[in-house]
């Protein structure tokens, strides 16, 4: 599968005033950082990045999550939430819940960070 490259000009338009946002390409999809910090991937859609602390707002919003079937047939549930619709017309709206999505990527990224000790 193919990632939408008009999705993905879009976000960087829309989040121009809170960063850089750039992408890499992974197993077809595309995975957005916003300096830096991942939060979300773009296929055929758009799915921030989402956590046990914003799970009640996506939810409320009737944000779906990222699912897929695995090898073995699996379904397998990933962290991040289908864009609501309003992400797509209107850039505060893009702001808002990216914002969410780059607080879940920087919560994430700590619990992956080695303790210092």
């Amino acid at each position: 599968m193919a990632y939408d490259e008009g999705i993905v000009a879009l976000v960087q338009d829309s989040l121009a005033p809170l960063g850089i946002v750039t992408m890499r390409r992974m197993m077809g999809a595309a995975t957005l950082y916003l300096d830096g910090v991942v939060f979300a991937v773009v296929e055929e859609e758009l799915w921030f990045k989402s956590d046990a602390a914003t799970d009640a707002q996506w939810d409320a919003a009737g944000c779906e999550r990222f699912t897929f079937t695995a090898k073995d047939g699996r379904t397998e549930v990933m962290n991040y939430r289908r864009a609501p619709d309003a992400a797509y017309d209107d850039p505060d709206e893009m702001q808002r819940w990216a914002r969410l999505a780059v607080d879940a990527g920087l919560r994430a990224a700590a619990k992956k960070r080695p303790k210092k000790g």
